[in-house]
C-alpha cells in the first residue's frame, strides 16, 4: 500500500509529465518587431559606435544574427506588405509608402504621363493591402492563434485595417506614416491618450506586454511594429542631452536626436524581453527582429544627417544597399545557437514561410509565396534559393533614385535603371559585394556576360510577377536632369 507521501510524489510527476507534454504540444508563440527606418548599421551589435542598444545586442546574444537580410523594397509600406502576405511588391503592386493617402487605389498600373525631365513614365503605386491576400495573421489566427498589431500600420486605413487582415487587437488603430503629431503624448492619432511627454513606445511597449499577459496561456502572434525611428524626427529631451554630449565630430552616426530615437526603440525591445521572460514563456516564443528600409539620409539637423549607413551606399529609398540591407536578429529558442551570425542571403518575403513551417502550420490550398523558408539558414545550414530581387520602380528625390530593379545572386549585384541611359536605353550597374560592399565600383562594362546572365533573372522576374516596368516618356527632352536641384534635404 502506498503511502501519503508516494501518492503525492506519483501525482506531482505525473503533473510535470504533463505540463511537460503540453509544452512539446504547444505551437510557439511569435512576436516580430519591426522597426521603422533602422538602417543596417543603426545598433551597437552591427559596428555603431554611437547609439546604444543593449537589449538588441542582448537579443542577438541569445539567437541567430543576419549580415545579409534584405527588406524586398527601400521604403516602408512595400515592405510590410511583403512581411504579411510572402509576395513581392511587385506582384501586389504596392511599391511606394502609400498606405495612408486619402486615394484608394487597387489595381496597379503604369503613370499616364511624367515631367519632361523625367526620362520614364513609372508606376502608379496601390494604396491599400487588398483583403484578397491570406495574409501571415489570417494563417496564425485560423490555427488558432491569438493575433495582435502594436504600432505602426501603413496599409491602408477601414476597410483594410488590421482588424480586416487576421488581427484580434490593433493599438493605436492609425492608418498613418508616422506618429503623427509626434512621439511624446498626448497624441493626435489616438484621442484621450498619452499622459504628457509621454513616449509612444514605452505606450506600446506596455500594451503589448499587457496582451501577452493576457494571453500565455494560449499561443499567440505579436505584431510589435515599432513607430520609432521614423519622422517626426524627435527624441526625450532627457536623452537627446545624453548624445548632444557625446557626439563626436568626426563619426558619421553623430545626429543626437536620433541617438535619443534608437535608445527608446531598443528600450521598447527591453520591455518586450523582459515580459516574455517574467511570463515564463521565454523557451517557445521565437523572436524576430527587423526593419523596414535602410537609414534616412535625406532628414539634417543643423547640418547634421539623421544617420549614415556607411559603409553601405545610400539609405531610404534607394535601391542601393543602404536602402535595403537591414539589421535581422532571430531567436528559435532550442534551434538557433546564441550568439550566432549567418551570412546566408534573406528577404522580407521568407518570413512569412518559415514562421508557418516553425508552428506547423499548412498553406491554404491553392496558396503560393515568393518568399523561401529560412529555417535551414536558423539551423546553421545553408538555403537553396537562386537569387532575390527588388524592384522600385520611382523616382525619389531624397536619394536621386532613378526607376530601377536588382537581383543579387550570390556576391553579384545587378541594377536595372529604367531608360535613364543615352537615348533613354536602359542602364545597368554590376557589383561584386564580396569585394565592394559600397557599390563604388561599377563592373558592368568590362563584364557583359555576368550583366547578360543576371538580366536575365531579373528579366523573368519582371515577367513572373507582372511588374508594372516603366517605358520611356514620350514626353522627355534629352539633356533635362530629373533633379537639378540635387537630393531633396529636409530640416528636422
Amino acid at each position: 500500500m502506498m503511502s501519503a507521501m508516494s501518492i503525492l510524489r506519483v501525482a506531482l510527476l505525473g503533473l510535470c509529465l504533463t505540463a511537460i507534454i503540453q509544452s512539446a504540444d504547444r505551437p510557439p508563440n511569435v512576436v516580430f518587431i519591426l522597426a521603422d527606418d533602422l538602417g543596417w548599421r543603426d545598433s551597437a551589435v552591427y559596428g555603431s559606435k554611437f547609439y546604444e542598444t543593449p537589449n538588441i545586442d542582448a537579443l542577438a546574444a541569445r539567437g541567430m544574427r543576419f549580415t545579409d537580410a534584405y527588406a524586398a523594397s527601400p521604403i516602408c509600406s512595400p515592405t510590410r506588405a511583403s512581411i504579411l502576405t510572402g509576395l513581392h511588391p511587385a506582384r501586389i503592386g504596392m511599391t511606394t509608402p502609400s498606405g495612408h493617402v486619402a486615394q484608394e487605389i487597387l489595381r496597379k498600373a503604369l503613370s499616364a504621363k511624367a515631367p519632361k525631365n523625367q526620362p520614364a513614365l513609372s508606376a502608379r503605386s496601390v494604396t491599400r493591402l487588398r483583403l484578397e491576400y491570406f495574409t501571415l495573421a489570417e494563417a496564425f489566427n485560423s490555427a488558432g492563434y491569438a493575433t495582435g498589431h502594436f504600432g505602426k500600420w501603413h496599409l491602408g486605413s477601414e476597410p483594410y485595417d488590421p482588424y480586416q487582415q487576421g488581427f484580434d487587437i490593433d493599438l493605436p488603430h492609425t492608418p498613418g506614416p508616422g506618429p503623427s503629431g509626434g512621439y511624446l503624448g498626448p497624441w493626435s492619432f489616438w484621442p484621450g491618450k498619452g499622459a504628457e511627454q509621454e513616449h509612444i513606445e514605452d505606450r506600446m511597449a506596455a500594451e503589448a506586454s499587457e496582451w501577452m499577459g493576457e494571453n500565455k496561456d494560449r499561443p499567440f502572434f505579436l505584431n510589435y511594429w515599432c513607430f520609432s525611428v521614423h519622422s517626426p524626427v524627435q527624441g526625450k529631451p532627457k536623452l537627446v542631452d545624453k548624445y548632444r554630449h557625446k557626439a563626436d565630430p568626426s563619426y558619421p552616426q553623430r545626429n543626437p536626436i536620433n541617438g535619443a530615437m534608437v535608445e527608446s526603440l531598443d528600450d521598447a525591445v527591453g520591455t518586450l524581453m523582459q515580459t516574455i521572460d517574467e511570463l515564463g514563456i521565454a523557451e517557445e516564443t521565437i523572436i524576430v527582429f527587423f526593419s523596414d528600409n535602410g537609414g534616412m539620409i535625406h532628414r539634417f539637423d543643423g547640418g547634421v544627417v539623421v544617420t549614415s549607413n556607411a559603409p553601405l551606399r545610400s539609405g531610404k529609398s534607394s535601391i542601393y544597399e543602404g536602402g535595403v540591407r537591414e539589421p535581422l536578429i532571430v531567436d528559435w529558442p532550442g534551434t538557433t545557437e546564441p550568439g550566432s551570425v549567418s551570412a546566408e542571403i534573406v528577404q522580407s518575403v521568407d518570413f512569412y514561410p518559415t514562421l508557418l513551417e516553425i508552428a506547423g502550420i499548412e498553406l491554404r490550398k491553392g496558396q503560393s509565396l515568393d518568399g523561401v523558408s529560412i529555417v535551414p539558414a536558423l539551423r546553421g545550414g545553408t538555403l537553396e534559393r537562386e537569387a532575390i530581387f527588388t524592384h522600385h520602380p520611382h523616382y525619389q528625390a531624397a536619394t536621386l533614385q532613378r526607376p530601377s530593379s536588382s537581383v543579387r545572386k550570390g556576391d553579384w549585384k545587378l541594377i536595372r535603371f529604367f531608360h535613364d541611359g543615352p537615348g533613354q536605353q536602359d542602364r545597368f550597374e554590376l557589383y561584386n559585394l564580396r569585394e565592394d560592399i559600397g557599390e563604388v565600383d561599377d563592373l558592368s562594362p568590362t563584364n557583359a556576360e555576368k550583366v547578360a546572365e543576371l538580366q536575365l533573372l531579373l528579366q523573368r522576374f519582371l515577367e513572373e510577377t507582372e511588374a508594372v516596368v516603366p517605358i520611356p516618356n514620350p514626353a522627355y527632352q534629352a539633356g533635362l536632369d530629373p533633379f537639378p536641384n540635387g537630393p531633396a534635404r529636409v530640416g528636422l
